[in-house]
């Protein structure tokens, strides 16, 4: 009598266990489809910047060879972009404004609403939130279906989106809000690794 109550327990709690393992390879999956974690940085083939005083420039990701980047992406009309993640990109760039070796930079990636999201924001949303650091642009063009550079290069999965870059150009943050506190974290390991 014993052992078939053995048997139906043990069936069920290997029924249990791989249940679990299905939920947890799910979810990895979930959070593998977006980003490119690990990954060389592509170029960000970004046409319209503006610099940390509002006037138009070029940039370009080799631009910041050797540099720590916290590059920030955004649309003007995303709740958490206003939020969470111009507060947090704030706080991040206070905590290392001084430090040559990182770089700050926030770009309108244009994914949907394009009218709203526009290039003239740009200089608005610089201001408005005292941040003087390159502002960048980026609506995509045919090749990209007219859909942001960097969401389609960089796997990103929407707005608000950090991608942090090492000095070597590896990316090694590319998720959706990061808290201030694991960005300062991280960013000091990077320059600690950096020398």
């Amino acid at each position: 009598m014993t052992k078939p109550k053995s048997v139906i327990h043990h069936f069920f709690l290997l029924l249990g266990i791989l249940l679990c393992c299905s939920v947890i390879n799910e979810v990895q999956a979930q959070n593998a489809k977006y980003g490119i974690l690990g990954l060389q940085a592509p170029e960000w083939d970004v046409e319209t910047w503006i610099d940390a005083e509002g006037e138009e420039t070029q940039l370009e990701l080799s631009d910041f060879e050797g540099k720590i980047i916290y590059l920030f992406t955004f649309q003007s009309w995303c709740p958490g972009c206003h939020r969470y993640g111009f507060p947090t990109l704030q706080a991040v760039q206070e905590e290392f404004g001084d430090n040559e070796d990182v770089v700050f930079l926030a770009v309108q990636t244009v994914f949907e609403g394009h009218r709203t999201n526009t290039a003239k924001r740009l200089l608005e949303t610089q201001e408005k939130y005292d941040l003087a650091i390159p502002f960048g642009h980026d609506a995509g063009d045919a090749s990209t279906h007219h859909r942001s550079k960097i969401l389609t290069n960089y796997n990103t999965g929407g707005t608000p989106w950090v991608i942090i870059i090492d000095s070597e150009g590896t990316v090694m943050y590319n998720d959706f809000h990061i808290e201030k506190a694991q960005a300062v974290k991280m960013i000091n390991a990077l320059l600690k690794m950096k020398g």
